[in-house]
């Protein structure tokens, strides 16, 4: 029997106590995009709008990062994503992955510093959100291209 194909499209979640960062990527081609920002109200995420992305993008899979210390100790928002995790799950019956999410903040901080001249105007923070979850996304796509190869 075949084994089954890889998922091709993925979506990405940078979660947080008010906001969650939204990517969309393609395992095929090594690629994701930011995508949107969703609210997070009283520790509810906005799921109508969470289905409304899914239901568009038909992923085959979600990948959740997860904060962890630099010395890779649990902190509180590690518990929170990883609940978030588990309700997608549920929620969406789809494989959910987890991956580290490592100063993807502060890179996205850089990143979008960096597209704009290195100058530096109000910070757009649901760009950041959504950048994050962009390289949230990267990591977990380099991650799995490191173990086919």
């Amino acid at each position: 029997m075949p084994e089954p194909a890889a998922p091709r499209t993925l979506l990405g979640f940078d979660y947080g106590s008010k906001f969650i960062g939204v990517a969309v990527g393609q395992q095929l081609t090594g690629t994701s995009s930011p995508l949107q920002t969703i609210k997070v109200h009283d520790d509810k995420p906005d799921w109508p709008a969470i289905g409304r992305l899914i239901e568009t993008w038909r992923p085959d899979a979600l990948v959740v990062g997860i904060p962890l210390h630099m010395d890779g100790r649990e902190q509180e928002m590690t518990h929170a994503a990883r609940r978030f995790a588990k309700r997608l799950e549920g929620r969406y019956h789809l494989p959910v992955y987890e991956t580290d999410e490592l100063l993807t903040s502060l890179a996205a901080d850089r990143i979008i510093s960096g597209q704009q001249g290195g100058r530096r105007k109000p910070v757009d923070k649901d760009r950041i959100h959504q950048v994050s979850a962009q390289l949230i996304l990267d990591t977990f796509l380099t991650e799995i291209r490191n173990k086919t190869l």
